[in-house]
């Protein structure tokens, strides 16, 4: 059932997976997580390798490369049943099989190790994964515009995400966010974002940490009448997150967004009416049986005006 999950959801995602490998982030990184096995199947380089089997044949598996590769598919299932996205189980697939990469490069030359090794690191700082361009109602803030919006109207509920750009996991969940923008934002339950790896004051004020090893991104919390009602994850006393999962499921259930949605609604009609009053108060309408008398004290002083 491991297995199928990610499978299915491969397949399903088939046609925007195939998007992705197109991008030249993605095809590096395929090619560098496939290195060692093109290399030891590769006619014309495999012979002048050395090898552990029984038969001497360079071009193939031996017994321990075959135990690296099976622990690192047992890790990637292991990582992927927390996956919430494609992305995430792509990124994953790709970051151990690198991983596996450098311990199959050093065992077979400590030399091809390092070499590969400086590439990983240098494709690490050169190259970064594309970030989520798709449609979204999400407003963004920085350090001087935060505090204002969220103050501005008592009446309106903020979700906003704390997030940072180079957090794999925030990178992830950018789609989901941004779809659930599309599907629950109006003019009382509104979505906003702030990038606190750029903005140091409001991680500091929200309480937020931007360390990767405290696993607080990203971090969603809700705002009412500009103050914090809840977030999620939430934090022990060591400052550390409580695993949480930021499925559009448990999003949807935790922060009950379709009855926050429903009020929101409501409010919005309220105030629609309210403002109807208001202007019927302040310009009344004329009725016609009022016209007769207006015309009668017109003609009446014309009247008194000719005598």
């Amino acid at each position: 059932m491991a297995l199928l999950t990610p499978l299915l959801a491969f397949l399903y995602h088939l046609p925007q997976v195939y998007k992705w490998l197109l991008k030249p982030y993605y095809v590096a990184s395929l090619f560098m997580s496939v290195a060692f096995l093109m290399i030891r199947k590769t006619p014309g380089i495999c012979e002048h390798l050395s090898t552990q089997r029984e038969d001497g044949n360079p071009c193939d598996f031996d017994w321990r490369e075959v135990e690296i590769l099976m622990f690192l598919s047992a890790i990637v299932m292991m990582k992927n049943r927390r996956a919430i996205t494609v992305e995430q189980h792509v990124g994953n697939i790709i970051l151990f099989s690198k991983v596996a990469n450098v311990i199959l490069f050093f065992r077979l030359d400590i030399r091809m190790g390092l070499l590969y090794l400086t590439l990983c690191i240098v494709f690490l700082m050169t190259c970064k994964p594309p970030l989520y361009m798709g449609p979204e109602y999400i407003k963004y803030f920085s350090d001087k515009t935060i505090d204002d919006e969220l103050e501005r109207d008592n009446r309106v509920t903020w979700i906003v995400e704390f997030f940072a750009n180079w957090s794999p996991e925030c990178q992830s969940f950018a789609a989901v966010y941004a779809d659930l923008s599309l599907k629950y934002n109006c003019a009382g339950l509104k979505f906003g974002k702030v990038d606190i790896g750029r903005y140091g004051d409001v991680s500091k004020k929200y309480k937020v940490s931007t360390s990767p090893l405290s696993k607080q991104l990203p971090s969603l919390l809700l705002f009412q009448g500009g103050k914090e009602v809840m977030r999620r994850p939430q934090v022990d006393k060591k400052c550390r997150a409580v695993s949480w999962s930021f499925t559009e499921e448990n999003i949807i259930r935790e922060f009950n967004l379709n009855e926050l949605y429903q009020k929101s609604k409501k409010l919005n009609k309220s105030k629609g009416d309210w403002s109807d009053k208001i202007n019927e108060s302040q310009f009344p309408p004329l009725h016609e049986e009022e016209e007769p008398e207006v015309d009668a004290q017109v003609e009446e002083t014309e009247t008194k005006k000719d005598k």
